[in-house]
């Protein structure tokens, strides 16, 4: 039995090597594009869910500049190295019960692979992603792809810089700097923060496109003290 159970583990340790020996980085960073709506690869740059630079051998939950972990997440005691965030991407749900990650997980190990391969060289300290890599994409446009790569909201140009919000009815009526009108129903516009590095300019919202079901675009300001000071209600 011993024996057996020995050959097990070694057929086991030399089938996840060769895993690791067929990973392709250049797939990985095709996958990673999903991730990095949510993600960034560079240090303490947050968005819906933590950077992760630095991330082989950090504490779950453990970035001590990002403030919306889950208890569940920081309380597992699990350390992220090539295992745990094997088991991580398989099932989030499963292997963490109880977290806020909505992802529901990658089956194809092949695929985990590949993801890992490129993470693991991108998170390293000292690393540079390029670009296309910290992004995973472009801004699309005021109304196309929207803001899902987190663009840097103090370079906008005209046509997404609000100059007035005006409600009426049941419509916001955004003017942006370009005098451009924008008339959305109440539903399809959501109002948000961002206080980082890369949001607006206090006094200068942006108005980025949110794709083409339900919310049609966000306007993001400074800080909240500015939404009312924004929004007129006149028709």
């Amino acid at each position: 039995m011993r024996l057996a159970l020995s050959i097990i583990a070694v057929v086991a340790l030399c089938t996840m090597e060769a895993d690791a020996q067929d990973a392709d980085p250049a797939r990985g960073q095709r996958v990673y594009r999903a991730c990095a709506a949510c993600h960034s690869l560079e240090a303490n740059r947050n968005m819906t869910g933590p950077s992760l630079a630095g991330l082989w051998n950090r504490k779950a939950g453990g970035l001590a500049s990002f403030q919306r972990y889950s208890p569940a997440l920081k309380t597992s005691g699990v350390i992220w190295e090539d295992r745990t965030l094997d088991q991580w991407l398989k099932d989030p749900k499963g292997f963490i019960p109880g977290n806020h990650m909505s992802f529901p997980g990658i089956t194809e190990a092949q695929t985990r692979a590949d993801l890992l391969a490129f993470l693991k060289d991108a998170t390293r300290p000292g690393a540079s992603p390029t670009r296309s890599a910290r992004e995973g994409g472009g801004m699309g446009g005021m109304m196309g792809r929207g803001d899902s790569a987190a663009p840097n909201l103090k370079k906008l140009s005209p046509d997404n810089r609000v100059r007035t919000i005006r409600y009426c009815g049941d419509t916001y009526h955004v003017t942006t700097a370009d005098g451009e009108r924008h008339d959305l129903w109440e539903r399809n516009l959501r109002f948000k923060t961002d206080s980082g590095d890369e949001g607006p300019e206090p006094g200068a919202p942006a108005m980025i496109g949110a794709g083409m079901m339900g919310d049609r675009a966000s306007v993001i300001f400074a800080g909240p003290e500015e939404i009312a000071r924004f929004v007129s209600q006149e028709c």
